[in-house]
């Protein structure tokens, strides 16, 4: 399990690709809009 976070801490960089694929950063983000991740695990998986 990765970092564990406090309310209001900064969240560290990462990245993740995109519904197109193509590879968006955190960072690119930082300062300039609100970023919400939702993870949703299997959603797109057959079966």
């Amino acid at each position: 399990m990765g970092p564990q976070l406090e309310i209001g801490q900064e969240a560290p960089d990462f990245y993740l690709s995109s519904t197109t694929g193509e590879k968006i950063r955190l960072s690119d983000y930082r300062g300039k809009k609100h970023v919400l991740v939702a993870f949703y695990p299997l959603d797109f998986t057959p079966g």
